[in-house]
């Protein structure tokens, strides 16, 4: 496809998609169009061969039988997007594979980032692995610096990784420039045993991932040298498909290419052998040398660029066809002169896709999860945002839902005439948004008939009468239809809101290119929701991923790890880059040589990832332009520091001057260019175009088609008909064979040659409006304030992450967002962690209580004290009240919750084993006023933080005052955010209506909780619930549940449960609200707005002065990590729901350094992590092992960045075997997380369940008890050696360095260290925590009773945006 190759044919692209196969061909200037449905056994195997076929047949003037191999001489190139990988790896039907992986790791995918997908799901249901088997190799290197050394030392090491010298030295310089300790090297033959054993069980395909291969490859490349002496067909080495850091995250990666490569090369030999001649490079190469004519054929990779076809691979297929459509629109819809950014909307027929393009360049992410697996591999940033026309209507809860359930290809809408449901498409299609005529005649029993209109409104009637008979309401089908539109577009543009704004773009600077089969009916709703004044719609829009197929370039991407710290004025470091670039620019240009691109067909892109060091917030940044560097970077191309502190601000909207930064890998894109665009750009036509109302004469018929207000006389009009410039005012329908544009009445279209741009006026705002007489609860406005209210909430906690400095905030999203009533009644909250569910409305119930009358518009108050609703002193909340417009009345709060890494006291990150009194925790603040009006006090907090918590007898000031600062500064920013688009939402439906859905949707989930003790009190026959469970030190936490079915009321009374403890297991009372809220939530299974409403029909009786109602100076650290979970195992257990989990966070922390009072301040770090175990199995579900449960999901460090950051060695992190219970349903296991330390560290841990064991219910076994382990080197103590120096008036030296493992008169000791405790670790100690397992349901050999069920979003393509959330946990 070279400009080079003369043009001999036709030139097809085609997009397999999930419900149709978009084929476009060019032959001599002539286009042509073929849409057929992917899976049509009955009438043909393959449908790219098909739609082949007949582009050949229209092409050649004559039909072509099927089966016969299509000639290849009259094909010019074939270009194709697939979801041949996507669906293997959906329904599981890949290779058969084993992963090989270092010793001590073999669970390390089981575990993944021991966070659960879904917070409020008992049947906790993690993505299978991909491998049927694990081999582990005993090898192991490690980093010998570590990135939190405050002396930045760095060992300088001459011999290099994958040479011959490596052979021989135990120390060696990775290909990052970091330096390698090998600690052991793998031994060939025992290598061979243990492949040849797999290889003889059948399996031909394997994954190699070890430790550090990333800068380390020698030992993986060792493991595929033997595999390919054995003979296995597919061997895929991590360090040479991805090599960046991250263990979990590169062997996902290897497994899904070993897993689906296989299936790919089946599929291309079956389509290959559908022609007469060769395909591809190879193919093309063959008929030069004589053979038969080949044709080019090229696949479509997930990053937007080509490859040929026997270069595909499954890693890079996983977006194939979602690409083109990228690549489609970024071409046709930017304009190089004007650069209005663009944003994506794919909708198709069974999801909706959301990208960007701006700047003149893909964004690409390089970490993405779909159908549950994790990849990291360049891919272009595409996020499912719904489930496209396909997505099911639902009245759930006094709600209007739509999806993200899918009626999918098969049976698809109702009017498929498959007997399907209710769908998007059905709405349009009833409301006269889809037209029957223009659709292809496809479905049927003979597939010759048109959509099926009376199907549609059969669905939509039975949806009215639901409602009916569920609210009282008579809505008609109209008003029902419309209403479900309306909350479609409501759920699609929250998170296209959030994908934009959280890189720093406004929604509103953008145009929407619109593309998909449903596009055109939905992008005017969606663009006025996002103040988007401009539409985009490319002639060929319904088939734009094959269109862009067309024209993408082939790319080849090549990169490398690398560790240099930027210095400008240090030329070695910048010139190791530049030669590191060129050697890769070398090899992308020769493997695109390879593909037949001449050299100035060749253009590259250059990237830096880059970092400041102490985040693991990586920005790839490419090389300046001539044009950049002239405006920005005084003419300095290479000035990539200049360009990623510019890109750092611009994105997360603050620098940090006094960091290093630090390069994490050097990336090449090659790009050969083929096809060029050469259609004039949309702002070059719109500055040519002659305008002319449309012509009357050019009507195709006309309809009755539904707009907001009712049914209007809608003019049709046929898109051929419209000549260029021809300007149509809504409302209007715009059709052809493939598509549908709905113009509204407040819009305007206009016919461009190679667009239909429709502009939108400014919308009215004050929608809803009304007086203050009575008014009903309108289920559709319900609805939408549902979305719009979490969506401040979300937004918020957005802002929080974004402009967060420290690791705790931005990476381990330790925070939670929420909005609240005038009272303090929780409106919405995007649930991050649950321990923060209930608890932040008491906090601000106390301080709007405190502050009444005396606050003012930009005030913020800050708070984190137990007794005034705080959980524990390093969560801070900070709060800000939202007026009315005149000033004088407060009609909402918005307030911010954030984990502070330290805020003070007795050890590093204010999470002491030991505390004994709130002041050895840290900072305790009541109530302060951190901003007033506007200005924020930087010297109290100094003063609060820093100063007066070190006046306490062994206590530190906070560890890192400028984090805190930060972070706090973040804060007021989020809150700020809530306000103002509080602000907004009353801007635009009023005061009175925000207020009344403020009041409706908490009365909404109070309904559905009352419904759920009804329906418990009848399971229970009337009995009362009652549990009691046990801390570890022997403290009751007892609870009996009354249920009053007629109200549907409860009383939680905790009667019964211990006195306060000298410890720190005392839990604030805000606690015990969370953990009912959050219980509640779980039992009630189904998505409900969660608010003050969940809490109206329960009382909450908690003994005074007990453990859940605390002193005001109690400690507390523990009741937060570990006594939420015990009350939530104690409520659980009350109502029967599920077994015990392994009730506990395994709270660990080390590091070394702080400023005592009285000594002096000591440079050093703290490091602190919760750690998995199992979760306890159900009456239709078994447990889960190594995953984090109930009260919270935070994500645990990859292995290789911890050993990278920490001076530390991980000796094994896996599965627990056996420390479930037994049952008819097995509790989940817990885990081994053994951990060598290289320096002397205080080594802390923070625990439970070490002696009262996670039960189990119905007859299921309990399971085991956590255990913390400390090996140590101790003297062998002898009798005599003792006497020998009392009588010598010899010290006894504890001291002594023990050199080595064999050391005269030592010995290794496993010591228990007991539940909490703190010890001053040596050099070469271990901690070895045994996690607890969960309890097991019902009894032992009675028959298992699992309910499969399927994540209707499991299919989705989750970007930057899925990552986030994924990483937010968001409900």
């Amino acid at each position: 496809m070279g400009s080079s190759q003369k043009d001999r044919g036709v030139r097809i692209a085609i997009d397999r998609g999930g419900t149709f196969t978009d084929c476009v061909g060019n032959y001599n200037g002539e286009d042509i169009v073929i849409k057929l449905l992917s899976v049509d056994p009955a009438n043909y195997d393959d449908a790219p061969l098909e739609g082949i076929r007949r582009i050949m047949s229209h092409f050649l003037k004559k039909e072509i039988p099927r089966g016969q191999p299509l000639d290849t001489a009259k094909i010019d190139s074939i270009r194709m997007g697939t979801t041949v990988a996507t669906n293997a790896l959906l329904e599981r039907k890949g290779e058969k594979i084993a992963m090989v992986v270092t010793k001590g790791f073999k669970d390390c995918l089981v575990i993944g980032n021991q966070s659960r997908p879904k917070i409020f799901d008992l049947a906790i249901r993690k993505p299978e692995v991909l491998y049927s088997t694990v081999v582990e190799v005993d090898e192991r290197v490690t980093l010998e610096d570590y990135a939190e050394d405050p002396e930045r030392h760095l060992t300088k090491v001459e011999v290099k990784a994958g040479t011959a010298e490596a052979k021989n030295t135990d120390l060696v310089m990775g290909l990052s420039g970091e330096a390698v300790r090998i600690l052991q090297r793998p031994e060939k033959e025992a290598i061979r045993a243990k492949l040849q054993e797999i290889y003889d069980s059948g399996i031909r395909s394997i994954a190699v991932c070890l430790m550090h291969a990333y800068t380390f490859p020698d030992h993986e490349a060792l493991v595929g040298e033997v595999a390919r002496e054995i003979g296995f067909t597919h061997i895929s080495l991590s360090h040479e498909l991805m090599p960046m850091i991250k263990l979990v995250s590169r062997a996902t990666s290897v497994c899904a290419d070993a897993y689906l490569t296989p299936a790919i090369k089946k599929y291309i030999s079956g389509f290959q052998k559908g022609f007469a001649g060769g395909l591809g490079a190879k193919g093309v190469k063959e008929s030069e040398g004589g053979g038969a004519v080949g044709a080019r054929c090229e696949f479509m990779q997930s990053d937007g660029g080509l490859v040929d076809v026997d270069k595909f691979t499954g890693l890079k297929a996983i977006l194939s066809g979602p690409a083109g459509g990228v690549v489609g629109y970024a071409i046709t819809s930017y304009d190089e002169n004007t650069k209005i950014p663009v944003i994506g909307f794919d909708m198709g027929g069974t999801s909706t896709d959301v990208s960007r393009y701006g700047e003149g360049r893909y964004d690409h992410t390089f970490e993405t999860t779909t159908a549950g697996v994790t990849i990291q591999s360049p891919q272009l940033d595409i996020n499912t945002v719904a489930a496209g026309g396909g997505s099911i209507l639902f009245f759930r809860n006094g709600l209007f839902v739509v999806g993200p359930e899918s009626a999918s290809a098969h049976p698809g809408p109702a009017c498929y005439r498959k007997g399907g449901p209710a769908t998007v498409t059905d709405a349009n299609l009833f409301l006269g948004r889809l037209l029957p005529e223009f659709f292809p005649k496809i479905f049927g029993k003979n597939e010759d008939e048109g959509l099926d209109p009376e199907a549609s409104r059969i669905k939509i009637q039975e949806l009215a009468d639901q409602i009916k008979a569920e609210t009282g309401k008579e809505m008609d089908l109209d008003e029902v239809a419309y209403g479900f539109l309306t909350v479609a577009n409501e759920a699609m543009t929250r998170p296209i809101r959030s994908i934009t704004e959280a890189k720093g773009h406004d929604t509103s600077k953008h145009r929407l290119a619109t593309f998909g089969g449903a596009g055109g009916q939905h992008a005017v709703a969606i663009a006025e929701s996002l103040g988007i004044k401009q539409i985009l719609i490319h002639r060929y829009s319904s088939v734009l991923s094959a269109y862009g197929m067309a024209l993408a370039d082939v790319v080849d991407e090549c990169q490398e790890p690398d560790s240099s710290v930027w210095k400008a004025d240090d030329q070695s470091v910048i010139q190791g880059l530049k030669d590191k670039m060129e050697a890769l620019k070398e090899k992308s240009r020769q493997a695109l040589r390879d593909q037949g691109f001449e050299d100035d067909q060749i253009v590259f892109e250059e990237y830096l990832n880059m970092r400041y060091r102490g985040t693991e917030s990586t920005l790839m940044i490419i090389k300046p332009t001539a044009e950049d560097a002239e405006k920005h970077y005084n003419g300095n191309d290479w000035d990539f520091a200049s360009a990623f502190v510019r890109h750092h601000r611009y994105e997360f909207g603050f620098t940090l001057e006094e960091r290093d930064i630090v390069v994490d890998d050097v990336r090449v894109r090659g790009i050969g260019k083929s096809f060029r665009y050469e259609e004039k750009s949309v702002d070059e036509q719109l500055k040519m175009i002659q305008k002319k109302d449309v012509d009357v004469k050019n009507k195709h018929s006309e309809a009755k088609v539904y707009f907001e207000g009712g049914r209007m006389d809608t003019p049709i009009y046929k898109l051929s008909d419209l000549s260029v410039g021809t300007v149509i005012k809504g409302p209007a329908m715009l059709a052809d064979g493939t598509q549908t544009i709905v113009v509204t009445p407040k819009s305007t279209a206009l016919v461009l040659e190679t667009h239909v741009v429709v502009d939108i006026e400014e919308m009215d705002k004050n929608k809803d409006q009304k007086g203050d007489g009575e008014r009903d609860v309108d289920p559709i406005m319900l609805s939408i304030f549902g979305h719009r209210f979490m969506a401040i909430a979300e937004q918020m906690g957005m802002a929080l992450q974004k402009t967060s400095v420290s690791t705790n905030v931005k990476e381990r999203l330790d925070f939670s967002c929420a909005i609240f009533d005038a009272n303090g009644g929780l409106v919405a909250n995007a649930p991050h962690l649950p321990v923060h569910l209930g608890s932040m409305s008491t906090c601000v119930r106390r301080q709007a209580e405190i502050w009444k009358g005396k606050l003012r518009k930009g005030d913020v108050l800050m708070t984190n004290h137990p007794s005034y609703g705080g959980t524990h002193l390093p969560d801070v909340t900070l709060i800000m009240p939202a007026f009315n417009a005149a000033g004088d009345k407060i009609l909402f709060y918005a307030a911010s919750r954030a984990h502070h890494a330290d805020i003070g006291g007795i050890t590093a990150g204010s999470m002491p084993p030991h505390s004994r009194e709130l002041y050895q925790e840290g900072a305790a603040v009541k109530s302060e006023k951190l901003v007033s009006e506007g200005k924020f006090n930087e010297e109290r907090v100094i003063e609060l933080f820093h100063k007066e918590p070190a006046q306490y007898p062994g206590c530190s000031g906070t560890r890192c005052l400028a984090d805190n600062i930060n972070d706090l500064r973040a804060q007021v920013s989020a809150n700020q955010k809530g306000i103002s688009l509080i602000e907004t939402l009353i801007a635009e439906y009023g005061e009175d209506t925000v207020q009344f859905y403020m009041v409706a949707i908490q009365n909404n989930a109070e309904q559905q909780v009352r419904n759920l003790l009804r329906t418990v009190y009848k399971r229970f026959q009337g009995r009362d619930l009652s549990a009691i469970d046990y801390m570890d030190d022997g403290s009751p936490i007892q609870l009996k549940v009354t249920i009053d079915p007629e109200a549907g009321e409860a009383v939680f009374d905790f009667a019964g449960t211990g006195p306060e403890v000298y410890a720190n297991i005392n839990a604030p009372e805000a606690i015990s609200y969370s953990a009912i809220i959050y219980t509640l939530r779980c039992m009630i299974s189904e998505d409900i707005p969660l608010n003050q409403g969940c809490l109206k029909p329960v009382t909450v009786k908690i003994p005074p002065k007990s453990l859940l109602s605390p002193s005001d100076n109690a400690a507390v650290v523990g009741g937060n990590v570990l006594t939420s979970q015990r009350i939530t195992d104690v409520i659980f257990k009350a109502f029967q729901a599920c077994a015990a989990s392994q009730g506990c966070c395994n709270n660990l922390t080390f590091g070394f350094g702080g400023n005592v009072a009285g000594e002096k301040e000591v440079k050093g770090f703290g490091y602190y992590e919760t750690i998995a175990g199992g979760s306890g199995a159900g009456p239709t579900w078994e447990g889960t092992d190594g995953v984090h449960v109930h009260m919270t999901n935070t994500r645990i460090t990859d292995s290789e960045i911890f050993e990278r950051r920490y001076p530390v060695l991980l000796r094994e992190f896996s599965i627990r075997k056996g420390s479930g219970g037994k049952g008819k349903h097995r509790g989940g296991d817990g885990v081994v997380r053994d951990i060598e330390f290289r320096l002397p560290l205080q080594v802390s841990i923070l625990s439970e369940r070490r002696v009262y064991r996670p039960y189990g219910l119905a007859g299921g076994e309990d399971a085991q008890c956590g255990l913390n382990l400390w090996v140590r080197k101790v003297k062998k103590a002898r009798w005599e050696d003792t006497l020998r120096k009392i009588q010598n008036g010899e010290q006894d030296r504890e001291e002594e360095k023990v050199e080595d493992d064999e050391a005269e008169g030592y010995e290794e000791r496993v010591i228990n260290m007991g539940a909490k405790n703190s010890a001053p670790m040596k050099a070469g100690d271990r901690i070895i925590i045994c996690t607890p397992g969960g309890g097991g349901w019902g009894k032992s050999g009675e028959e298992r009773e699992v309910d499969e069920i399927r994540d209707p979003m499991g299919t989705w393509k989750m970007g930057s945006h899925g990552a986030r959330m994924d990483l937010a946990l968001q409900a």
